[in-house]
């Protein structure tokens, strides 16, 4: 079986970070993820960026068996 993966970032200007618009997007994201991890990025004590990957598994042969 193996494993694909796509990252998705969303970078934001200090200007949008005084706003909780990136709690909307964080929940977005967790809500449409099936499998795979939400990472948020802080510098400087604020979100600067949210990045979502997200694991597909395909079926097929496992690794190493014949």
């Amino acid at each position: 079986m193996s494993t694909t993966a796509s990252t998705k970032s969303l970078s934001f200007s200090s200007s949008d970070i005084t706003s909780p618009a990136w709690v909307d997007i964080v929940r977005q994201k967790v809500e449409s993820l099936r499998y795979g991890v939400v990472q948020i990025v802080v510098h400087d004590g604020k979100v600067t960026q949210i990045e979502r990957t997200e694991k597909t598994r395909i079926a097929g042969q496992r690794d190493g068996a014949e």
